[in-house]
């Protein structure tokens, strides 16, 4: 299923603009070179659109917010829909404060979303106007598992028609859905959310896959989620067996995130489609 998107990427090698979080700006820049893209890290206003028109995608991330940004990602993303290219939005920290929930719905509001990927908690705060989240991490309670998934795919799913935007739901089972299907992937670890900027790390990868594949959205999110957690659960692996902490699962994710092809993600793919 997942075999010619990731060809596309190795193909393509699609060069991606990141207007992201400062906070893991550097481990984003290696993920995308890491799963075979190329990245460019600008956001200020006065060269956004420029460098927007070279690049076949564009990832807004709002983890360290200001108002020099806001303006800088709104005039990105108008030039990436005004060509055509794929666009997507993290809303990191959504339901925090009122400054990121204005932006936020200024984004949406301006902005066409191919892909609008964040926790449970950063999605119903855009979707509900609620306000779960622990910062920039998901509520415990907001936690997808297998009493609520079904709920959580027809809450996507209504998301995904509302906007437009394929919608990705990280947690410890993953929720990726447009209006009319879904797919749920169980890889990862729980040991990933003690590395700052794993799923900043996602958005990017996303944008390289969903960039190197415009006719098959759903599908290539699905893939770069896979991806992103399979490769999480093989660092985690390691380190058990070396005996090793997090600084070291953070190394170690970066190096499956290079060394991943089909065949080592089809031996352990946990997904399903729904």
């Amino acid at each position: 299923m997942f075999e010619k998107i990731m060809q596309n990427v190795c193909e393509k090698k699609p060069l991606i603009h990141c207007i992201t979080n400062a906070v893991t700006m550097n481990d984003c820049a290696n993920a995308v070179l890491a799963v075979k893209g190329s990245p460019i890290m600008a956001d200020d206003e006065k060269e956004v659109e420029e460098i927007t028109s070279i690049c076949q995608g564009l990832v807004l991330n709002i983890g360290t917010l200001n108002q020099r940004t806001i303006a800088s990602m709104i005039k990105a993303g108008k030039k990436a829909n005004a060509l055509g290219h794929p666009v997507i939005l993290d809303p990191v920290g959504a339901g925090a404060s009122s400054l990121r929930n204005e932006c936020i719905q200024q984004l949406l509001d301006e902005v066409k979303m191919t892909v609008i990927r964040g926790n449970i908690s950063e999605i119903k705060a855009i979707a509900l106007n609620t306000s779960t989240t622990r910062g920039v991490d998901a509520s415990e309670e907001d936690a997808i598992d297998e009493n609520n998934r079904d709920d959580v795919i027809a809450f996507a799913k209504r998301l995904s028609q509302k906007t437009g935007a394929v919608i990705s739901i990280s947690g410890a089972i993953d929720v990726i859905a447009n209006e009319k299907e879904a797919y749920l992937i169980q890889n990862g670890c729980p040991q990933m959310s003690l590395i700052t900027g794993t799923g900043c790390m996602l958005s990017a990868i996303t944008g390289v896959y969903v960039s190197a594949n415009t006719e098959s959205v759903l599908l290539a999110v699905a893939c770069a989620t896979a991806i992103m957690g399979y490769s999480g659960e093989l660092a985690f692996q390691r380190i058990q067996q070396e005996q090793l902490g997090i600084g070291s699962l953070r190394v170690y994710l970066m190096d499956y995130l290079y060394l991943m092809d089909f065949h080592r993600l089809e031996e352990g793919l946990k997904v399903e489609r729904r």
